[in-house]
């Protein structure tokens, strides 16, 4: 494979996320809050979680480390951010979670671990092939900032998390209105973090395959929010009207 060939798969991945951005617009993932039936057997939320985001480290290995593949240190940053960000979301988030009897369509896992397979093929198969950063890359602008904007993104996405985990003191609780951290500014900051997120993560490896991943992610993840956020409004009459969804103050 050239490094064109995988250009041209990532802009494809984009032009896929495009396309899903606008098929959400007319329904709802039916996950979380919009749990259906209709999308066929359903398993344990617990579960679908941990195979859509624990199956990832095993993608992530076999296309960054396949044939005896050697790394330079600002590779292995980008190595170590992204096993770290799901081993937290594969093996801890979902056993923190206060959801006992929810459940998930089988058909929502599997369709999470197509795309998470996507995702590990691109930006695995750069970092085993093409990548070539040294060590003066540390001190470059894309991967100052862009370790910045990952690391602020981590931190409104674990805060986020952290506030709708407590919102349940114990399972079963009903939905409540999140308040606290980037809540007062949006109702989906949870989501909001992890696009900032990725795109620091993009900024810092400056490569097409990268600004995929960050693509498609917002286009799964806006959608999601706004559907939120509509819930939100439609549940709760007490609930903040000067809030948005994911872009305080726009959006």
């Amino acid at each position: 494979m050239t490094l064109d060939n995988l250009e041209f798969y990532s802009y494809c991945w984009m032009g896929v996320g495009v396309i899903a951005f606008i098929i959400l617009q007319f329904f709802k993932a039916p996950y979380g809050k919009f749990t259906s039936n209709a999308w066929g057997p359903t398993i344990p939320n617990k579960l679908g979680w941990v195979i859509m985001e624990a199956i990832v480290i095993a993608f992530f290995a076999f296309y960054t480390f396949r044939n005896g593949a050697t790394f330079s240190p600002v590779e292995w940053v980008f190595i170590g951010l992204f096993l770290f960000h799901y081993t937290n979301r594969g093996f801890i988030f979902p056993f923190r979670t206060k959801t006992q009897g929810k459940r998930m369509p089988v058909l929502i896992s599997l369709l999470g671990v197509g795309h998470n397979w996507v995702n590990c093929f691109l930006i695995g198969s750069y970092l085993n092939q093409f990548a070539n950063y040294d060590n003066s890359w540390f001190y470059t602008p894309q991967f100052i900032i862009g370790i910045v904007v990952f690391s602020v993104g981590m931190f409104i996405n674990w805060q986020s998390d952290n506030i709708l985990i407590n919102l349940r003191d114990k399972p079963g609780d009903g939905y409540k209105i999140p308040y606290g951290g980037m809540f007062k500014y949006v109702s989906c900051p949870n989501l909001m973090g992890e696009i900032i997120e990725w795109t620091g993560f993009a900024i810092m490896m400056w490569c097409v395959p990268s600004v995929a991943f960050v693509v498609f992610t917002a286009c799964n993840l806006v959608p999601r929010a706004l559907s939120t956020h509509e819930w939100y409004l439609n549940k709760f009459e007490d609930y903040p009207k000067n809030r948005k969804a994911i872009i305080p103050g726009l959006l």
